[in-house]
C-alpha cells in the first residue's frame, strides 16, 4: 500500500512524499515504515502505541482511529500533521 507521507516527516523519508509499506493493520504499516525510514515511528506514534495528538491517520479517506485498524495491499495512506502557532 502506498503512504504519503507530509512535508514536515520527509526528512526521514529522503524528500519522498509517497512509500511503499506492508502490513495487515495500520500498526504493522507504522512497523514497516520505521524499518524502512528509521526514527519516523516515534514523531507518528507515542511511547503508548497510539497516534500523536497532533497527527491525523486516514486510510482511503477515513480518519483511523486506532492503530488496530485493518489495511489491504490496496490502501491508501495519508499522515497528516496538525499546524501550530500564533
Amino acid at each position: 500500500m502506498m503512504a504519503h507521507i507530509p512535508s514536515a516527516l520527509r526528512s526521514y523519508t529522503a524528500q519522498q512524499g509517497e512509500v511503499e509499506v506492508e502490513g495487515a493493520t495500520l500498526a504493522e504499516a507504522m512497523v514497516g515504515l520505521e524499518r524502512r525510514f528509521p526514527g519516523i515511528r516515534f514523531r507518528i506514534i507515542t511511547e503508548q502505541d497510539r497516534i500523536r495528538p497532533h497527527i491525523r491517520i486516514f486510510v482511503n479517506g477515513e480518519q483511523a482511529q486506532h492503530l488496530a485498524a485493518p489495511v489491504r495491499p490496496d490502501d491508501h495512506i495519508h499522515i497528516v500533521c496538525a499546524l501550530s502557532g500564533g
